[in-house]
């Protein structure tokens, strides 16, 4: 993911950072909750600031501190549940956990056949170095670690079959951000249930990344969803980026925005005048009234306004989704994509 602030490092919200904004949430957010939102929080000369001002602001980066909190919860949680799922079978058999795992994991997990690894080393030889005997010991090890995770997953989940298991910690609610797409590129059907609004950067190479997940998307949900674009060029980071979102602007205003977006993630990031001239004839446009268009910077004013709007919405990098109102940052897998559009699909329905 790009992000904008040039020294900024991905969020993984498991580094000592992100574990002290939890934190530190954590004892904030219960004071926050007596807070009501129509409550002024300050005022400048008699006129209140209320609570749901301040919230709606920083709603999308304190929904992601709430959700850190909630990840991190929930793994203790689930760690703790499977210690007392072991404990109390390990005691019903007169054995220690370690015995326990010793006879129904190692003792019952699949063996690694020697096919399994001359496919895996064919798949990989390629990519790796060393002698192709400390390779394939290497595959072998690593399978032999992945079944016996399948294995003691199978048999956590038989165990958690056969208890009562409750699980009362509640998820934080979802946050959706109020996200304009007036006068933004889009395609799909403008009563689809699922909006995808994407801020993203031409000459970003996470981006580029995440475009063939998107075309999966449109191939698997077709008139469902829709795609809404939103200029975010970093300038810091790719300084001629922004030349070229205001020139797929102007390709919009022949009707061909989409085809010239595609053809931007497939070339060079370059974006000269004749990078832009070469990229519109690929496209297929009237290249007078392109060049008239990119001279007079049309639509600088357009692209400058997505990017405080993103900034507002607490957009730090690219590429960045909102589903609904709901933030996805990243090139995730199409499988992320995915849960969240039927959720919000089940949801409409």
């Amino acid at each position: 993911m790009t992000y904008r602030n040039r020294g900024a490092r991905r969020e993984r919200g498991r580094g000592p950072v992100g574990l002290v904004l939890a934190l530190l949430l954590a004892l904030v957010l219960p004071a926050a909750a007596q807070t009501s939102t129509n409550a002024p929080v300050a005022e400048v000369d008699g006129e209140a600031i209320t609570a749901v001002e301040v919230e709606k602001a920083i709603g999308a980066p304190l929904n992601r501190l709430e959700q850190q909190i909630y990840e991190l919860k929930r793994q203790r949680l689930d760690a703790l549940i499977t210690e007392r799922l072991l404990a109390r079978e390990a005691a019903k058999r007169g054995v220690s956990v370690q015995v326990l795992l010793d006879a129904e994991v190692a003792g019952k997990a699949d063996g690694v056949t020697d096919q399994e690894i001359e496919t895996a080393y064919q798949a990989q030889k390629a990519h790796v170095k060393g002698d192709e005997a400390t390779v394939r010991a290497q595959i072998e090890a690593e399978l032999k670690s992945q079944k016996l995770a399948a294995r003691r997953q199978v048999f956590l989940r038989s165990l958690r079959s056969e208890t009562r298991v409750i699980v009362n910690l509640q998820a934080p609610p979802i946050f959706r951000a109020d996200v304009s797409t007036d006068g933004a590129p889009s395609k799909g059907s403008g009563t689809a249930p699922v909006t995808i609004v994407e801020f993203q950067d031409f000459h970003c190479p996470f981006c580029e990344r995440v475009q063939p997940t998107l075309a999966q998307l449109v191939g698997r949900y077709g008139e469902r969803i829709k795609l809404v674009y939103r200029d975010f060029p970093i300038d810091q980071l790719h300084p001629q980026a922004r030349k070229a979102h205001e020139a797929a602007r102007c390709a919009g205003g022949q009707g061909k925005f989409w085809r010239y977006h595609d053809v931007l993630f497939a070339k060079p990031k370059k974006s000269s005048p004749d990078d832009l001239k070469t990229y519109a004839r690929d496209a297929g446009l009237d290249m007078n009234v392109f060049e008239r268009c990119v001279n007079n910077a049309t639509y600088r004013a357009a692209v400058q306004s997505d990017i405080e709007e993103g900034i507002r919405l607490g957009v730090t990098g690219t590429p960045t989704f909102f589903i609904n109102g709901r933030l996805l940052s990243g090139a995730q897998p199409v499988e992320r994509f995915v849960s969240l559009i039927e959720e919000e699909l089940t949801r409409a329905r």
